[in-house]
């Protein structure tokens, strides 16, 4: 379980959404019309850099919008975040104001984050506005349908909404937080060999420490943790193995060490199957949604032959199994994955 020193080659272009997923996002309402969109976001005269807690430059900007356009940018955001957490009733807004617009500098989203306040308590929340990127979108849709994690977003023609997921980022938690006395380190070991057979399952790449979070929740008797993606850039595009297995990113070494420190080959085989098992719960209660992706995404481009000529292959020597060098697109080999485990959990 050693990590490796695994680079991503180059920036993954951003994949169109074609008229075949807009219909798919419609029929399971995460089509949406907004009064603003990303590119109506990036007018803006000038923008300052922003700071972390430590002095340092964050890669975010503070971007500055011209007055005469500011009331509708933020009337149209206050929408957004209606259309996001309440279907659109405009009665949670009636109180809140948008407090910062933050643009990032880096991803290949290039995201707005936006922070709004509620007025009458000071509560504040964030949502994201982001460029929208078909391979994002199936990362997105595969995190509701197999991970434990329910995800809220919303697509309007090139825009893309996302919810803030709540947690300690990966890297802070490593930090800060894995020597906590109080934390049982087993738990948080557990969870990330969980997380690491999530993304290989899903082919979700680049899951590096600050691509994730750590929720913490207090129990009766203890404290629970999960390990959740924030980050979908790198779904099903590299054709490294590697890149869809968080133990071989060198961020990641702190919780490679917690597992090789408290969890022996038996009970990391253990936790393996017990997602493999929740896994093919899900793929049963979702059986539907999963088709109709799969029937999408199996249309669409959204790597390089190279990329799938490469993958199938490792994939194929890391599971012994010869089956995946049939496939012919990520989705297959999406889908090759879930059989095997549907076949080795009914063993």
């Amino acid at each position: 379980m050693e990590p490796t020193d695994v680079r991503i080659s180059k920036k993954k272009p951003i994949y169109p959404v074609s008229a075949a997923l807009q219909k798919y996002l419609k029929s399971y309402q995460r089509d949406s019309k907004l009064p603003i969109t990303y590119n109506d976001l990036l007018v803006f005269d000038e923008s300052y850099p922003i700071m972390d807690k430590h002095g340092k430059d964050s890669l975010w900007e503070g971007p500055i919008y011209a007055s005469d356009r500011i009331e509708h940018i933020h009337n149209g955001l206050k929408v957004i975040y209606a259309n996001l957490k309440a279907s659109g009733n405009l009665r949670i807004v009636q109180h809140k104001y948008i407090d910062k617009i933050e643009y990032c500098t880096f991803g290949n989203t290039n995201p707005f984050r936006i922070r709004i306040v509620n007025r009458l308590n000071d509560v504040y929340d964030y949502f994201y506005v982001k460029k929208a990127d078909a391979s994002r979108i199936y990362g997105l849709e595969l995190e509701e349908i197999l991970s434990p994690n329910q995800v809220n977003y919303l697509v309007d023609g090139e825009t893309l909404i996302e919810e803030h997921v709540a947690g300690i980022p990966g890297d802070v938690f490593a930090k800060g937080y894995l020597e906590n006395p109080e934390y049982n380190p087993t738990r948080i070991a557990k969870e990330f060999v969980k997380f690491n057979e999530r993304c290989l399952v899903m082919l979700l790449g680049d899951m590096r420490a600050y691509n994730f979070v750590v929720q913490i929740t207090p129990d009766f008797d203890d404290i629970q943790f999960r390990i959740r993606a924030i980050d979908f850039d790198q779904q099903f595009y590299e054709g490294n193995i590697k890149i869809y297995m968080a133990q071989f990113f060198k961020e990641n070494l702190p919780y490679v060490k917690l597992c090789m420190e408290h969890l022996s080959d038996k009970t990391f085989q253990q936790y393996q199957q017990e997602e493999k098992s929740s896994i093919l719960h899900r793929v049963r209660s979702e059986r539907h949604r999963l088709r109709d992706l799969r029937d999408v995404s199996n249309t669409e481009i959204l790597t390089t032959p190279e990329n799938i000529e490469t993958l199938k292959n490792g994939m194929a020597r890391h599971f012994e199994d010869q089956d995946y060098l049939e496939c012919e697109t990520m989705t297959d080999l999406v889908e090759l994955n879930i059989k095997n485990i549907i076949r080795q959990v009914k063993l």
